[in-house]
């Protein structure tokens, strides 16, 4: 058992939170959200008043924040200076590399060590303890990371230096944002053409053109296994934050120098989604853009 301080219970952190606290650790828990922390205390964790309060007799501290301002905000004002000395720091935030790098420096300048950590899997893993952790940071720190992402994933990967999770993570969401978009035009256009989109799927599911934005996480209600489409294109990755990972790529391919005509034309069609008042739907729901006509008419 560790003494793990949790910080950001989100509808990411609140399944991690849980997960940890069911492997048996003592987890103390802290969010801005009573309701978020009602949920943790209920799932086995401890209740913090404060961030600060939460890291203070720490051996682990896990983050999940919403975005790079966020992360560097709670590890100058909370976590520095109050964590122990020897703590592991792990942030599962989906950020900017710089961000990232930035804070990882801070910590090893007071001899701490800290990955950053980022996730795929969505809710549904998050909850179900079957995440994939992509993580960078120096080897040893890794290796101390590993057994406790293990009790929240099913895999769990070393990218390699300080900010390669977060580089891995952009590039990964970069494909799927795009694949996503491909899948739906595909069945658009088979519909169009007149096809039986169940048989459709039953063919592009086993030739060449399939994905896993096909044969996982159909955008089609009723086709292949249950995704978000089943469900009014609720509870999966929300189109907006699609948007958000897509923008964190496209502006870090800038600063590489890197071509992504494909991830900025994703990022552009995911933004009209947004602009359409669609931002919270399932990404998959993208389809209904392309259809031209949102799907939200009649999940409401």
């Amino acid at each position: 058992m560790r003494r793990i301080a949790f910080i950001g219970l989100g509808n990411m952190g609140g399944g991690m939170a849980a997960n940890l606290a069911r492997a048996g650790h003592a987890v103390r828990a802290f969010d801005l959200s009573d309701a978020a922390l009602d949920r943790a205390v209920a799932a086995g964790c401890m209740r913090a008043g404060s961030a600060a309060e939460a890291v203070a007799d720490a051996e682990i501290v896990v983050t999940m924040l919403p975005a790079g301002r966020h992360v560097r905000d709670v590890y100058a004002s909370a976590v520095f200076g109050n964590v122990p000395a020897g703590a592991l720091l792990i942030d599962c935030s989906t950020i900017d590399r710089t961000s990232a790098c930035a804070v990882i420096a801070d910590a090893a300048g007071r001899d701490l060590a800290m990955v950053d950590a980022p996730v795929s899997g969505g809710i549904a893993a998050a909850q179900a303890g079957t995440l994939t952790f992509m993580v960078g940071g120096t080897p040893d720190a890794f290796e101390r990371a590993r057994p406790i992402l293990d009790d929240m994933g099913k895999a769990v990967i070393h990218a390699g230096a300080a900010g390669a999770g977060q580089a891995a993570k952009m590039c990964n969401n970069m494909l799927l944002g795009a694949t996503m978009i491909a899948t739906c035009e595909a069945f658009v256009l088979a519909e169009k053409l007149g096809l039986d989109l169940a048989t459709f799927y039953a063919i592009a599911s086993k030739a060449t053109g399939q994905s896993w934005s096909m044969t996982s996480y159909c955008p089609v209600p009723g086709v292949g296994p249950e995704t978000p489409a089943d469900r009014g294109y609720r509870g999966g990755f929300a189109a907006a934050l699609m948007l958000k990972d897509l923008k964190l790529a496209i502006a870090a391919a800038q600063d590489a120098d890197a071509s992504v005509p494909m991830g900025s034309a994703a990022g552009a069609l995911y933004q009209a989604m947004a602009n359409a008042g669609d931002g919270d739907l399932d990404f998959s729901a993208m389809i209904g853009l392309l259809r031209g006509q949102s799907v939200r008419q009649g999940t409401d």
